[in-house]
């Protein structure tokens, strides 16, 4: 019989806040806008996310997509909740991740924008479809997707899809960066600047 194992307790405690941390708000953490500070130092790959919707294609430019799994394939995405696209993916179970290129600003741009239609949106970029979703011509890479699951964290959700196709393009990505777009600015590994 083996004795019964202690809890350690020679472990150093933690060390105290800094004194300039911001005090806890109406919900536990710093508040929103310190929030997107701290995100908007996070930098991304631009990418668009598109559904096939009711009336035709949906889609919305998206900065939260990575890599989940090589074995199963899967890549996670997140999308604002109340977004048609969203209720799309949810309903069809399936999209498109489009990683776009460091000339496709106004694209981006355009997929952000919540003043512009869906029509708009997809107006001359060369739409074909692929397993039924919309896919966009001129990406640097794109895979279409079976959802695998959709959950609410926040004022997002997550999505996680299989994927099914894939393509990859040569190029160089567009960043998000301090709310802003940029480009790498070291020469990529082929040699193209």
């Amino acid at each position: 019989m083996r004795a019964p194992t202690r809890p350690v307790t020679d472990r150093a405690a933690p060390p105290p806040f800094p004194p300039d941390a911001e005090p806890l708000c109406e919900e536990p953490g710093p508040g929103a806008a310190r929030c997107l500070g701290l995100y908007a130092k996070l930098a991304a790959g631009v990418t668009v996310v598109t559904a096939r919707g009711e009336d035709g294609p949906l889609g919305m430019t998206v900065s939260a997509v990575t890599s989940l799994s090589a074995r199963p394939p899967l890549l996670l995405a997140c999308l604002r909740d109340g977004s048609r696209t969203l209720a799309a993916v949810r309903s069809r179970r399936a999209f498109a991740v489009h990683l776009l290129r460091e000339e496709q600003r106004e694209l981006a741009g355009r997929f952000a924008s919540p003043t512009t239609t869906a029509a708009e949106r997809f107006a001359g970029t060369g739409t074909r479809q692929v397993l039924g979703v919309p896919v966009l011509a001129g990406a640097l890479a794109w895979s279409v997707c079976l959802t695998e699951d959709v959950r609410r964290y926040g004022d997002h959700h997550l999505v996680v899809g299989r994927v099914a196709a894939v393509h990859v393009g040569g190029g160089r990505p567009l960043l998000w960066h301090d709310r802003r777009f940029g480009a790498l600015t070291e020469p990529a590994p082929d040699g193209t600047v």
